[in-house]
């Protein structure tokens, strides 16, 4: 069993919509970034790859390709099973923080779940998402940007690895 974690943390600008764990969320502000920008997700594939000691997002995706302009972080993470998968791993469960002033995340924490464990092909009591406030403090307590940290477990599949 292997045990990884992984960040990520984006700038909040107007003009763009504010995508977390695959779920469009009503926000006057979004993330900025080539795809686009769920901090949930870049964080989960991050823990992943590390995970496998396959690098980064950037490393295995590439940063500023024309073909990742707009492209869908969930996309990302599919791609990111499917390479796993095929190095003779499957995910155990992953466990998410979100670091956001705000909105409030409630009424979306369980259908980010759902879109997460979906992707991970496991089942949704083994994704938790949790979210927090850096209590006014920094650039995310000041709302200019919001982070996120993934912490993943997965295993070798029995006769692959």
């Amino acid at each position: 069993m292997r045990v990884r974690i992984g960040y990520d943390i984006h700038e909040l600008v107007e003009g763009r919509n504010l995508v977390l764990g695959g779920v469009r969320i009503p926000y006057h502000l979004g993330l900025l970034g080539d795809s686009d920008a769920d901090i949930i997700v870049h964080a989960l594939i991050d823990a992943l790859l590390g995970a496998i000691a396959a690098g980064d997002i950037g490393a295995q995706f590439g940063v500023g390709e024309p073909e990742l302009m707009g492209i869908s972080s969930m996309v990302l993470l599919n791609r990111c099973v499917e390479f796993l998968h095929s190095k003779g791993f499957a995910i155990n469960n992953a466990d998410i923080s979100v670091v956001v002033e705000s909105p409030k995340l409630s009424n979306y924490i369980q259908q980010m779940r759902q879109n997460i464990a979906d992707s991970l092909m496991v089942e949704t009591e083994m994704v938790s998402i949790k979210a927090t406030t850096a209590k006014g403090l920094g650039i995310i307590g000041t709302n200019q940007a919001m982070a996120a940290y993934a912490v993943v477990s997965v295993k070798a599949i029995k006769g692959q690895v």
